[in-house]
């Protein structure tokens, strides 16, 4: 395999999506065919050192414009010294440039890699330099059937697209220890209680408020109900005055960011994932890997139906996607899940299954060729 440097201006101990992707990526390549640039971020030394691929890290702008020639120049020096034969560029822009012009000058090739709203922002603001970054690719990678319709609804005769569903991380799938989610489960005063769980940032457009909104009409059916909300994020402030406005601070326990490492214990907690996706003003979903790592751990889920979501999720098999705007019909479906544990248990099984042997790391990237 040829050697790759996937440059990526998020990557962990930072938490969030693309991060993580770039970590579950990089473990499934062959060891020695993968080094990674990143951003300086406090801990980095601590993470880096854990994982057996080489990771440089660089503050990667300067004051000079365009601010970007710093990560050049670092590039070409990483290049050089560690023979790198393709790129796996993670930001489209402004890292794009860089491989633009690495490629005029130094005839490397590179990949670009769309996730969702990066996509979005370049085809709105700046789609004439994300077309010369795309059209001067070997390839164009995106996370969805979804967000491939829409590149090409912007530029309509890119052939070098294809799609590679990002994955749920190994740990997922691994057996977990029972004592220490029980330990957890103590800890949260969750026994003798239903437990659904959401794991997102605290942001527009993942349906916090109107699943509190619709919590009441729950609570009716189901009244041993505990809602779990980890992560954080710009509206967190809102979501708890909104949980104080209805009631609800003895139902909902605000976990906060947690490690990545540490989820799936939350996963296993839980007899429900939830998560009332939709679209806001700028942006909507363009996969949903939340949606599967659930799944992964044998949860059941409920979604909002918007963007490349309902390709995670096999309506009323592995879940239940919902209109997030009729309120009625998405506390029924909660609550009937709830109330229905062969019907969950059989959705949980038929979501692992599926993760099994669809959504893999492996043979997602056996696609890339």
């Amino acid at each position: 395999m040829s050697k790759i440097l996937i440059v990526s201006l998020e990557y962990p101990p930072q938490v969030g999506g693309i991060a993580s992707y770039v970590q579950n990526f990089a473990a499934h390549l062959p060891l020695e065919s993968v080094v990674i640039y990143a951003p300086k971020i406090k801990g980095d030394y601590d993470y880096d050192v854990k994982n057996p691929w080489k990771v440089y890290r660089r503050s990667p702008y300067w004051f000079l414009w365009p601010r970007w020639l710093r990560m050049l120049w670092q590039l070409n020096i990483i290049i050089k010294k560690e023979k790198i034969e393709k790129i796996y560029i993670q930001h489209a822009l402004p890292v794009g440039y860089v491989a633009y012009l690495i490629k005029k000058i130094k005839k490397i090739p590179y990949i670009v890699f769309f996730h969702g709203t990066d996509l979005t922002l370049g085809l709105t603001k700046k789609v004439h330099k994300l077309s010369l970054v795309c059209r001067s690719a070997e390839q164009v990678i995106v996370s969805s059937n979804f967000l491939k319709t829409k590149l090409l609804s912007k530029l309509d005769d890119l052939k070098n697209v294809k799609v590679i569903n990002p994955c749920p991380g190994d740990l997922f799938l691994q057996p977990i220890n029972q004592e220490e989610v029980d330990k957890i489960k103590s800890q949260l005063a969750l026994s003798g209680k239903k437990v659904i769980i959401s794991v997102s940032r605290l942001a527009d457009g993942k349906g916090f408020p109107h699943l509190i909104r619709v919590m009441p009409d729950i609570l009716r059916k189901v009244p041993n109900l505990v809602w779990l909300i980890v992560g954080d994020g710009p509206k967190r402030e809102a979501i708890v005055n909104l949980v104080q406005q209805y009631k609800l601070q003895n139902v909902v326990r605000f976990i906060g960011q947690i490690n990545y490492e540490e989820l799936p214990k939350f996963y296993h907690l839980a007899d429900l994932f939830v998560l009332l996706t939709h679209k806001d003003e700028t942006t909507e979903e363009g996969w949903g890997t939340v949606f599967l790592e659930a799944a992964a751990c044998g949860l059941p889920v409920v979604a909002g139906k918007v963007g490349g979501v309902d390709e995670t999720i096999e309506h009323s098999r592995t879940g239940i996607l919902v209109d997030i705007y009729q309120g009625a019909n998405v506390a029924a479906s909660i609550a009937d899940i709830l109330l229905d544990e062969d019907f969950a248990g059989q959705m949980g099984l038929a979501g692992r299954e599926r993760v099994l042997n669809e959504f893999t790391w492996e043979k997602q990237i056996a696609k890339i060729g």
